[in-house]
């Protein structure tokens, strides 16, 4: 066949030009060319699929496994990369935003001076100023003064808190959550939600598309009578799309007036109110918010409306001037990969290095990469004590097994390990120094880390974290702490079974 390719493009070509060729010759002219041709196109597209991984994944295993897969699946390995390895996520939200890369509130800028944290922050923590330093480099936002953080302890504190706050709104509601059941706290949610749009203020509700399939009926039924502006974040197979199925908004964020906020780790669920005895309790955290940094939690929000549905929140409705209401300096951390830094990675990076007395780690699910380790284990080998707290039954069994193949990587350097007991402990919590806390929706897995839109505040006040302190340490109490020899004597099949879970990491 090789050597009548020659011959073969010479009767197109004498086609092309007018020369005689019949039906028949030019059929099998084409079917003769159509293998190189083919073949050909598969080179090409595997090349620039193959090019693009190189040059755009930041993790070079990522790269070359993707640039395997590219040349071991002809055509089909580049078509896959196209689908699913390519963020769209981050190009889709820049057209929206048009020239702007982000929302930006009056009256923010500029961002807290260096000296006047370091005045803030007793001699002992003032290292922690270059923690901010590091902060200000890779998040758009500046670190505020003058904040109030209130500490929520399970629903039960939380939900009505938040539903007075609701309930008081003049101007305007915004709502994000992932999970919106539709149990009695959903429909007390919904309806609060309904009686202030009758009331006459601006409400928006944004659900995270998979958030809204954990009850059913959903609770969009209830929104859409109770007159709701509502939009659901990413549906998960838009216009047949693959790439949106693992990126889902994780943020908790509830912003009433513009002037008082709520973010944490709680979805709103019965589960979460434990005074109620629920089926399935859930431990969590809630924190209530005043001051400069409430504008954070409405931009970010703002941002992922506009994202999501297109309409842009302008005003004093939305984003009023805001006063001091407190000692605390903080900044809200947006990240999801729309971000062009890993903005929780390299803050977690750079608290646990900062770390000179005490890291306290507080996630449900644990399944930290190679550098998080690395950081833990330096932090521990520096002399720092870290104390990891994780629940000591998840409601995931599979993550939990490929959480305990990565105790061993932390207890052999020195950190210490605690398991808390039932109920499950959804808390995400990470305190440095009793100074520096990091609350909000962000788990220490590939999840949270990598593929979920998800919102955290930092905050450097060592009275906030002196309470969080205590209140972790009355967990640990509680809790029972696991030994490198205790993970060591795990029988070889259990120890097989976490490690082929460990495997699966990346996409738990």
């Amino acid at each position: 066949m090789l050597a009548e390719f020659p011959s073969c493009a010479q009767g197109l070509i004498g086609y092309v030009w007018g020369g005689p060729m019949t039906t028949a010759g030019i059929l099998d002219a084409l079917l003769d060319v159509g293998p190189y041709a083919l073949a050909g196109f598969t080179v090409l597209f595997s090349t620039l699929a193959s090019a693009h991984a190189i040059l755009f994944k930041r993790d070079p295993r990522s790269a070359l496994l993707w640039a395997g897969l590219i040349w071991m699946l002809p055509l089909g390995g580049a078509v896959l990369y196209f689908m699913l390895g390519v963020n769209r996520i981050r190009r889709r939200a820049l057209l929206l935003r048009g020239e702007e890369d982000h929302y930006r509130s009056p009256g923010l800028e500029p961002a807290c001076a260096p000296e006047t944290l370091e005045q803030h922050l007793p001699p002992e923590s003032r290292h922690l100023v270059t923690l901010a330093a590091l902060v200000d480099e890779v998040v758009v936002r500046p670190l505020v003064p003058g904040n109030q953080v209130d500490l929520l302890i399970d629903g039960d504190a939380a939900f009505p808190a938040m539903l007075e706050a609701i309930a008081a709104a003049r101007h305007s509601v915004t709502l994000s959550t992932y999970i919106f059941d539709r149990d009695e706290v959903g429909i007390a949610f919904a309806r609060a939600l309904g009686d202030a749009r009758r009331r006459g203020v601006q409400v928006r509700v944004l659900i995270d598309a998979t958030g809204t399939r954990y009850s059913w009926p959903s609770i969009l039924g209830v929104l859409r009578r109770e007159g709701v502006r509502y939009a659901r974040f990413l549906p998960a197979f838009p216009r047949g799309q693959l790439v949106s199925i693992n990126l889902r908004n994780h943020r908790k964020l509830l912003v009433v007036d513009g002037r008082e906020g709520f973010t944490g780790g709680m979805n709103l669920r019965v589960g979460h109110c434990l005074a109620r005895k629920p089926a399935h309790p859930v431990k969590d955290l809630q924190f209530r918010l005043r001051g400069p940094v409430v504008a954070h939690l409405q931009e970010v929000f703002a941002e992922d409306w506009l994202f999501t549905t297109g309409e842009r929140l302008r005003g004093e409705r939305w984003f009023p001037p805001l006063e001091g209401a407190g000692a605390v300096f903080a900044r809200g951390l947006a990240d999801g990969p729309d971000e062009d830094f890993e903005v929780l990675q390299w803050t977690l990076l750079g608290a646990v290095g900062a770390a000179r007395s005490t890291v306290r780690v507080m996630t449900p699910y644990f399944l930290p990469n190679a550098p998080l380790i690395a950081a833990l284990n330096l932090a521990a080998l520096r002399g720092v004590s870290v104390d990891i707290l994780l629940p000591g039954r998840s409601n995931l069994p599979f993550v939990q097994w490929a959480s305990a193949a990565h105790w061993w990587q932390v207890l052999e350097r020195g950190c210490r390990l605690w398991l808390s007991p039932p109920p499950f402990d959804h808390s995400k919590l990470l305190l440095v120094d009793d100074c520096w806390t990091l609350l909000g929706s962000t788990n220490w897995d590939p999840r949270s880390l990598r593929l979920n839109f998800e919102f955290n505040v930092e905050c450097y006040d060592p009275a906030l974290a002196r309470t969080l302190a205590a209140w972790f340490e009355e967990r640990q109490r509680q809790a029972r702490p696991i030994t490198l020899s205790q993970v060591d004597a795990r029988s070889l099949p259990v120890r097989l079974r976490d490690g082929v879970a460990r495997l699966l990491t990346p996409i738990l």
